[in-house]
Protein backbone atom coordinates (compact mmCIF):
# COMPACT_ATOMS: atom_id res chain seq x y z
CA UNK A 1 0.00 0.00 0.00
CA UNK A 2 1.23 3.28 -1.09
CA UNK A 3 0.65 6.10 1.64
CA UNK A 4 0.08 9.85 1.17
CA UNK A 5 2.73 12.15 2.04
CA UNK A 6 0.58 13.42 5.37
CA UNK A 7 0.07 9.51 6.28
CA UNK A 8 4.24 8.83 5.93
CA UNK A 9 4.24 12.75 8.25
CA UNK A 10 1.67 11.08 10.73
CA UNK A 11 4.10 7.98 11.08
CA UNK A 12 6.96 9.93 11.41
CA UNK A 13 5.41 12.15 14.54
CA UNK A 14 4.19 9.23 15.84
CA UNK A 15 7.57 7.24 16.25
CA UNK A 16 9.12 10.97 17.55
CA UNK A 17 6.39 11.41 20.12
CA UNK A 18 4.97 8.57 20.97
CA UNK A 19 2.22 8.50 22.75
CA UNK A 20 0.82 11.24 21.08
CA UNK A 21 -2.59 12.64 20.41
CA UNK A 22 -4.57 13.01 17.34
CA UNK A 23 -4.75 16.59 18.57
CA UNK A 24 -1.06 16.81 19.06
CA UNK A 25 -0.91 15.35 15.75
CA UNK A 26 -3.56 17.75 14.04
CA UNK A 27 -1.26 20.82 15.67
CA UNK A 28 1.84 19.94 14.12
CA UNK A 29 0.41 19.35 10.66
CA UNK A 30 -1.85 22.57 10.91
CA UNK A 31 -4.63 20.76 10.34
CA UNK A 32 -8.30 20.39 12.38
CA UNK A 33 -8.78 16.82 14.39
CA UNK A 34 -11.43 16.11 11.51
CA UNK A 35 -9.15 16.61 8.33
CA UNK A 36 -7.32 14.16 9.97
CA UNK A 37 -9.50 11.39 11.24
CA UNK A 38 -9.90 9.54 7.65
CA UNK A 39 -5.81 9.23 7.61
CA UNK A 40 -5.68 7.93 11.03
CA UNK A 41 -8.46 5.29 10.20
CA UNK A 42 -6.45 4.18 7.24
CA UNK A 43 -3.37 3.74 9.23
CA UNK A 44 -4.78 1.98 12.35
CA UNK A 45 -6.21 -0.19 9.82
CA UNK A 46 -4.04 -1.06 8.42
CA UNK A 47 -1.69 -1.65 11.80
CA UNK A 48 0.55 0.84 11.21
CA UNK A 49 -0.70 2.90 14.07
CA UNK A 50 -2.42 1.39 17.63
CA UNK A 51 -4.96 4.13 18.64
CA UNK A 52 -5.08 3.67 22.82
CA UNK A 53 -7.64 5.35 24.67
CA UNK A 54 -7.01 8.39 26.74
CA UNK A 55 -3.23 7.94 25.89
CA UNK A 56 -2.91 8.76 22.16
CA UNK A 57 -1.26 6.60 19.12
CA UNK A 58 1.98 4.87 19.17
CA UNK A 59 3.57 3.07 16.25
CA UNK A 60 3.23 -0.76 16.52
CA UNK A 61 6.05 -1.50 14.60
CA UNK A 62 3.91 -4.44 12.64
CA UNK A 63 3.89 -5.11 8.82
CA UNK A 64 0.87 -3.33 6.81
CA UNK A 65 -1.85 -5.46 6.35
CA UNK A 66 -1.92 -4.89 2.24
CA UNK A 67 -4.13 -7.91 1.84
CA UNK A 68 -6.83 -6.31 3.61
CA UNK A 69 -6.29 -3.07 2.31
CA UNK A 70 -6.14 -4.13 -0.92
CA UNK A 71 -9.71 -6.38 -0.81
CA UNK A 72 -11.32 -3.68 0.46
CA UNK A 73 -10.44 -1.30 -2.35
CA UNK A 74 -11.30 -3.70 -4.46
CA UNK A 75 -15.20 -4.43 -3.52
CA UNK A 76 -17.13 -1.64 -5.22
CA UNK A 77 -19.97 0.44 -3.93
CA UNK A 78 -22.11 -1.64 -6.25
CA UNK A 79 -21.30 -4.74 -4.48
CA UNK A 80 -22.54 -3.54 -0.93
CA UNK A 81 -25.32 -0.89 -1.45
CA UNK A 82 -28.57 -1.02 -0.15
CA UNK A 83 -32.39 0.18 -0.87
CA UNK A 84 -32.68 3.92 -0.26
CA UNK A 85 -35.67 5.70 1.47
CA UNK A 86 -37.11 8.67 -0.48
CA UNK A 87 -39.30 11.42 0.30
CA UNK A 88 -40.46 14.55 -1.71
CA UNK A 89 -39.55 18.33 -0.54
CA UNK A 90 -43.30 18.63 0.08
CA UNK A 91 -43.76 16.21 2.95
CA UNK A 92 -44.32 17.17 6.18
CA UNK A 93 -42.18 16.39 8.51
CA UNK A 94 -44.09 14.31 11.15
CA UNK A 95 -44.94 12.15 8.11
CA UNK A 96 -41.07 12.01 7.07
CA UNK A 97 -40.51 10.94 10.58
CA UNK A 98 -43.03 8.21 10.08
CA UNK A 99 -41.28 7.10 7.03
CA UNK A 100 -37.59 7.15 8.95
CA UNK A 101 -38.81 4.82 11.51
CA UNK A 102 -40.77 2.06 9.44
CA UNK A 103 -37.92 1.80 6.47
CA UNK A 104 -34.89 1.88 9.83
CA UNK A 105 -32.86 4.27 8.30
CA UNK A 106 -30.76 7.21 9.30
CA UNK A 107 -30.93 9.20 6.59
CA UNK A 108 -34.21 10.34 3.95
CA UNK A 109 -32.91 11.14 0.39
CA UNK A 110 -35.65 13.89 -1.26
CA UNK A 111 -36.02 13.75 -4.75
CA UNK A 112 -37.94 15.44 -7.40
CA UNK A 113 -38.95 13.91 -11.33
CA UNK A 114 -36.47 10.96 -9.71
CA UNK A 115 -33.58 13.20 -9.23
CA UNK A 116 -31.72 13.86 -6.16
CA UNK A 117 -32.03 17.36 -5.05
CA UNK A 118 -31.79 17.08 -0.94
CA UNK A 119 -31.47 14.80 2.14
CA UNK A 120 -32.74 14.95 5.78
CA UNK A 121 -31.23 13.24 8.47
CA UNK A 122 -32.28 11.79 12.39
CA UNK A 123 -30.09 14.96 12.85
CA UNK A 124 -32.06 17.20 10.63
CA UNK A 125 -35.81 15.92 12.61
CA UNK A 126 -34.40 16.14 16.06
CA UNK A 127 -33.56 19.46 15.78
CA UNK A 128 -37.01 20.66 14.86
CA UNK A 129 -38.56 18.23 16.71
CA UNK A 130 -36.78 19.67 20.11
CA UNK A 131 -37.17 23.12 18.67
CA UNK A 132 -41.29 23.13 19.64
CA UNK A 133 -42.09 24.13 15.89
CA UNK A 134 -45.49 22.45 14.75
CA UNK A 135 -43.73 18.98 12.55
CA UNK A 136 -47.16 18.67 11.26
CA UNK A 137 -47.17 21.84 9.21
CA UNK A 138 -43.36 21.93 8.01
CA UNK A 139 -42.36 20.21 4.79
CA UNK A 140 -39.14 18.26 4.63
CA UNK A 141 -38.03 21.48 2.40
CA UNK A 142 -37.57 23.53 4.78
CA UNK A 143 -35.15 21.26 7.22
CA UNK A 144 -33.24 19.48 4.24
CA UNK A 145 -29.52 19.84 3.19
CA UNK A 146 -29.87 20.70 -0.61
CA UNK A 147 -27.43 19.53 -3.56
CA UNK A 148 -25.24 20.58 -4.66
CA UNK A 149 -24.45 20.33 -0.80
CA UNK A 150 -24.86 16.71 -0.88
CA UNK A 151 -21.86 14.39 -0.31
CA UNK A 152 -22.64 10.98 -3.16
CA UNK A 153 -20.73 8.37 -4.52
CA UNK A 154 -20.71 6.40 -7.74
CA UNK A 155 -21.46 2.70 -7.47
CA UNK A 156 -17.97 2.15 -9.67
CA UNK A 157 -15.91 3.30 -6.50
CA UNK A 158 -14.96 1.56 -3.99
CA UNK A 159 -15.82 0.69 -0.54
CA UNK A 160 -12.97 2.56 0.57
CA UNK A 161 -13.61 5.39 -0.60
CA UNK A 162 -17.43 5.06 0.54
CA UNK A 163 -16.21 4.35 4.36
CA UNK A 164 -13.75 7.40 4.07
CA UNK A 165 -16.29 9.88 3.02
CA UNK A 166 -18.60 8.74 5.72
CA UNK A 167 -15.60 9.13 8.36
CA UNK A 168 -14.44 12.68 6.72
CA UNK A 169 -17.93 14.18 6.61
CA UNK A 170 -19.48 12.49 10.18
CA UNK A 171 -22.50 11.19 8.27
CA UNK A 172 -24.62 8.09 8.58
CA UNK A 173 -25.23 7.16 4.30
CA UNK A 174 -24.35 8.21 1.33
CA UNK A 175 -26.27 8.53 -1.82
CA UNK A 176 -24.97 6.13 -5.07
CA UNK A 177 -25.60 8.55 -7.71
CA UNK A 178 -26.09 8.10 -11.88
CA UNK A 179 -25.43 11.35 -13.28
CA UNK A 180 -27.77 11.89 -16.32
CA UNK A 181 -28.69 15.11 -18.45
CA UNK A 182 -31.82 16.47 -17.99
CA UNK A 183 -34.04 18.43 -20.44
CA UNK A 184 -32.01 21.50 -20.13
CA UNK A 185 -28.77 19.07 -20.83
CA UNK A 186 -27.78 19.85 -17.05
CA UNK A 187 -26.14 17.40 -14.94
CA UNK A 188 -28.54 15.84 -12.58
CA UNK A 189 -28.14 12.75 -10.50
CA UNK A 190 -30.42 9.80 -10.18
CA UNK A 191 -30.12 7.93 -6.60
CA UNK A 192 -29.84 4.74 -7.57
CA UNK A 193 -29.42 2.71 -3.80
CA UNK A 194 -27.31 4.12 -0.85
CA UNK A 195 -23.84 3.24 1.63
CA UNK A 196 -24.42 3.76 5.44
CA UNK A 197 -22.66 2.91 7.84
CA UNK A 198 -24.40 -0.42 8.32
CA UNK A 199 -23.11 -1.22 5.17
CA UNK A 200 -19.62 -1.16 6.12
CA UNK A 201 -20.09 -2.76 8.89
CA UNK A 202 -21.64 -5.78 7.43
CA UNK A 203 -18.87 -5.97 5.03
CA UNK A 204 -16.24 -6.41 8.16
CA UNK A 205 -18.40 -9.12 9.71
CA UNK A 206 -18.88 -11.03 6.22
CA UNK A 207 -14.85 -10.36 5.97
CA UNK A 208 -14.45 -11.61 9.35
CA UNK A 209 -16.77 -14.63 8.64
CA UNK A 210 -14.34 -15.15 5.71
CA UNK A 211 -17.32 -14.84 3.35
Amino acid sequence: MKLSPRQEEIIKLVKEGQPITSEALASKLGVTRAALRPDLAVLTMIGALDARPKVGYVYTEKPMNNLLYDYITNIKVKDIMSKPAFVNEETMVYDAIVNLFLTDVGTLFVESDGFLIGAVSRKDFLKIAIGGTDIHKVPVGVIMTRMPNIIFISKEESAYTAAKKIIEHEIDSIPVVEKVLDEEQKDQYKIIGKISKTNITKLFVKMGNGQ
